[in-house]
């Protein structure tokens, strides 16, 4: 049994996050977890709210309420919403939290002691209309790479290029839109990750089996040369700087936010701290294997500055092992956007139907490769296939059939014969496949792999036909329908990673009675015999249906609900 660290991009604190912020980041995540709990490994999945920086300040402010309590209400909602998609966190923590303050308070001395943080005076731009220095994100304007009119002073949505607020064409506030602005001088601490570039290449390079976005966007930022990087803001809501002169001075969210992963670990461990110790996940943990999920303007921040960060301290501290960096999933072809609330939001979507028609659907369509792009077309016609008509149908023709013809039992018959043979080396073989895409990380592929096993039954049913076969012989349909029963259970077990709640209703058909049959949720084996392990005699139920249909006039609704171009 293998020790797995899982992370996932920490979700802004503003707002409710979008169909692509899940499957960007906490979705696959959360696939893989299961998955690897299944296989009997010792995983610990970790995720947090990311609550400091401007947007946490900016959505106050719009809210009206005091920073702090703004944050505590929306870790909340994002909490319970994340438990609606039932993601599987082991916990869910805060950037704002103590553990975290700690954690980047004295990652920051390290880096100091080791000679990598220098004080500069920096030109900031000043709003004269609001009185006060404005952070990054404060600065909007015209990005100067690809031209988009709204680019943020740290980053562009648009290109992905990271900014300067003093390199934006006709900046402006984002507190009050002014562009009553001026230059002034802040002293400001530097990290000094240019000397760190060599220990970065060398660790970017030797990892051969990163996705090729992964490697390409951090091979770029060092090939173009690293930069040393401002780790101070002139804010009052963040991490505090522990050191004199600097008092009003906060880290920069991009500093601590990834800092957060160790944070919130503390936070979990100090919940059962007799059993839980933090540190053998992170610090000198040689045994453990760490995955990171996120999206593509995620990469630069966790394969260059938080890596840097850790080996800049000289301590023997967990780098990531594997970076699963993903494209941008768009809706009908424009972005998804929180801050310009653009998009279908994971709340309003599981208003619309429950967690795992969206999270088939997006797995499904993992934007791996290449940007992918969402339509209610698109949607309405996978669901209604794959999940409506390949796997719920299928359950339901087994279960109505043998409990018509023979009984809510499992029914015995003849052995298997060629038919169930060449069905058995079928799913073996299929269930090989599935297991090596989603140990490689190929959760498109992974997910093609289980429909194709769900079309297998399909294909063996329609094959036998026991409602044909029952005239001629009751054992060889009894036969057809116990092998069809024991692909569901099969079936409950394999989809777990992907439709955990239609994968408990699965498993649950069979574990009724005084002495339910002992299912569980182990992985199964792919031994000889996989389709012939429940006990004839064993009683079942007829599940209510899995998958209801998406009507063309579901698809007009929440076209008009949601938007999208004509």
């Amino acid at each position: 049994m293998a020790r797995h660290l899982i992370t996932s991009a920490l979700p802004y604190i503003n707002g409710v996050k979008h169909l692509g912020n899940l499957v960007g980041s906490m979705l696959p995540a959360d696939v893989y977890a299961r998955y690897l709990r299944l296989r009997g490994h010792d995983v610990l999945y970790i995720c947090a709210t990311d609550e400091h920086g401007t947007p946490a300040e900016l959505a106050a402010q719009e809210a009206g309420v005091p920073v702090d309590d703004y944050c505590a209400e929306h870790h909340t909602l994002q909490a319970q919403v994340c438990r609606g998609f039932a993601l599987s966190f082991d916990y869910f923590g805060r950037s704002s939290s103590p553990q975290n303050r700690d954690q980047t308070q004295y990652l920051g001395r390290r880096l100091d002691q080791n000679g990598l943080v220098r004080e500069e005076s920096s030109d900031q731009i000043y709003s004269r209309t609001d009185g006060r220095f404005l952070p990054d994100r404060y600065v909007i304007g015209t990005c100067p790479f690809c031209a988009y009119p709204a680019a943020r002073g740290d980053q562009c949505e648009s290109c992905t290029r990271l900014l300067d607020p003093l390199q934006l064409i006709n900046p402006r506030s984002a507190v009050s839109q002014s562009s009553d602005i001026e230059v002034r001088a802040s002293r400001h601490l530097y990290f000094l990750q240019s000397r760190l570039a060599p220990q970065l290449r060398a660790w970017v390079e030797s990892q051969e089996n990163w996705p090729a976005l992964t490697t390409s966007i951090a091979l770029k930022w060092l090939n173009e040369g690293l930069e040393d990087r401002c780790i101070t803001r002139d804010l009052d809501w963040g991490v505090p700087v522990d050191r004199p002169g600097f008092e009003d001075k906060v880290y920069y969210v991009w500093f601590d936010a990834p800092i957060e992963y160790i944070g919130a670990t503390r936070e979990w461990a100090d919940q059962d701290p007799e059993r839980r110790d933090w540190r053998s996940w992170w610090y000198d943990a040689d045994d453990v294997r760490y995955t990171q999920f996120m999206a593509k303007d995620n990469i630069p921040f966790h394969t260059i500055m938080f890596p840097a960060t850790l080996i800049g301290t000289g301590e023997p501290w967990k780098l990531a092992d594997y970076i699963k960096g993903v494209n941008w999933l768009n809706y009908y072809g424009g972005k998804f956007s929180s801050s310009r609330k653009y998009g279908i939001f994971m709340d309003d979507a599981l208003d619309v139907l429950p967690a795992d028609y969206w999270r088939y659907y997006l797995i499904a369509n993992a934007p791996e490769s290449d940007d992918t792009s969402f339509t209610w077309e698109l949607f309405a016609a996978q669901v209604n296939k794959d999940l409506a008509d390949t796997l719920g149908n299928f359950v339901h023709r087994v279960l109505t059939l043998g409990s018509r013809l023979f009984g809510p039992a499992v029914p015995g018959g003849a052995d298997p014969g060629p038919h169930e043979q060449h069905l058995e080396e079928q799913i073996r073989a299929g269930l090989r496949g599935y297991e090596a895409n989603l140990d490689a990380l190929q959760l498109r592929r992974a997910a093609q792999q289980l429909r194709a096993l769900w079309s297998a039954g399909n294909a063996y049913l329609d094959l036998k036909a026991p409602w044909l076969e029952i005239k001629d012989s009751h054992d060889s349909a009894r036969l057809t329908l116990r092998t069809a029963m024991n692909l569901i259970r099969l079936y409950g077990q394999i989809s777990a990673p992907i439709i955990p709640d239609t994968a408990h209703a699965l498993q649950s058909v069979f574990a009724i009675g005084n002495e339910p049959e002992p299912i569980g949720e182990a992985w199964p084996d792919g031994t000889p015999g996989i389709l012939n392990r429940l006990t004839t005699g064993a009683p079942f139920r007829v599940p209510d249906v899995l998958f209801r249909k998406v009507t063309e006039r579901d698809v007009e609704t929440w076209r008009s609900r949601f938007g999208a171009p004509e």
